[in-house]
């Protein structure tokens, strides 16, 4: 017996994931090539892999209450001087995740977790990386756009070599959201 680390996210599907993934590692971020392009709801946190079972039954759970919802990118925020982030922000869906996170890290759950900061759902573009490049990576996705139905969420293992690793996925139990007026087929960048 061992641990491992897992973390649960929405994945930003294609063509905004990849997109948004070397734009990253174009400002310099070198866990980018390592990490899905994501929204996050279980931030890394270590189990003894014999909870795995428990943790991927809770999450069935969590999913099958849970309802497809539009999300939608727009522009980017940071967290700095708090902690090394910039982001894009998420003004579409942003309520929907506050509810999924709070469920999977239920304290009646299998992965009860506190968190170090309060949950603010977004999409990291830059972390740790000089602040030139930081602040260039604000300013250059500054009128970044995407949207698409959220109709899941997946399941991720950290491997030994730090790429993240999908282990399982789960799709919402309700009907499909439909695009909404003005949806955003693709993410589109323009610069200043």
């Amino acid at each position: 017996m061992g641990t491992v680390t897992i973390g649960v996210s929405i994945a930003v599907p294609e063509p905004h994931g990849s997109l948004i993934q070397q734009l990253r590692a174009g400002f310099g971020d070198l866990a980018a090539h390592g990490i899905p392009t994501h929204v996050t709801l279980l931030p890394p946190t270590e189990v003894d892999d014999s909870e795995l079972p428990a943790v991927e039954a809770h999450l069935t759970e969590v999913a099958g209450a849970g309802r497809p919802f539009p999300m939608r990118l727009s522009g980017t925020g940071t967290f700095r001087p708090l902690s090394p982030v910039v982001y894009l922000r998420l003004v579409l869906g942003a309520e929907a995740c506050t509810w999924l996170q709070k469920q999977v890290r239920d304290a009646s759950g299998p992965v009860p977790r506190e968190l170090q900061f309060p949950y603010h759902p977004h999409v990291t573009v830059a972390h740790g990386i000089d602040e030139e490049a930081m602040d260039r990576a604000f300013e250059e996705l500054a009128d970044y756009e995407a949207q698409w139905p959220c109709t899941g969420f997946a399941l991720y293992e950290q491997g030994a070599d730090g790429v993240w690793r999908q282990l399982r996925e789960y799709v919402f139990g309700g009907p499909v959201v439909p695009p909404q007026a003005g949806h955003v087929e693709r993410g589109s960048i323009h610069t200043r």
